[in-house]
């Protein structure tokens, strides 16, 4: 039986985690999540996920850290890493700027509210990479 690929959701929020988790797990995946940036990283450090889908606007410790901090590990930053971004959607409301993320090493950027259909095929690509 081929083993399922695991999936990291860092994202604090609740409906979009659990609509998520449905989505990816009609697929042969494990998903595991987070509430933060900093419980994230441990989570990731310990499960060792095959990607990691992380939202940048969070308390304590935001999308941008921590996918700063996952791609300065060493044991980490091969695994690839979707952004969820709603600055599209939020532009005003964030002290982050755009630019800033997307020096960031991430494998892709996905803006939220994203289709089922969309999330499940790049998530599709980058496991198959």
């Amino acid at each position: 039986m081929e083993s399922k690929a695991k999936i990291l959701l860092v994202d604090d929020d609740e409906d979009f985690v659990e609509a998520t988790k449905l989505v990816l797990e009609s697929k042969p995946y494990e998903v595991i999540v987070a509430q933060d940036g900093d419980e994230g990283l441990a989570k990731a450090r310990k499960e060792k996920p095959d990607l990691i889908i992380l939202d940048v606007i969070m308390p304590v410790k935001d999308g941008f850290s921590a996918a700063e901090q996952l791609k300065k590990d060493t044991e980490l930053q091969k695994i690839p890493v979707i952004m969820l971004t709603s600055f599209a959607i939020k532009g005003g409301e964030t002290s982050l700027s755009i630019s800033q993320g997307l020096t960031l090493d991430t494998e892709d950027y996905v803006d939220k509210p994203v289709s089922p259909q969309e999330l499940l095929k790049r998530v599709e690509r980058l496991l198959k990479k």
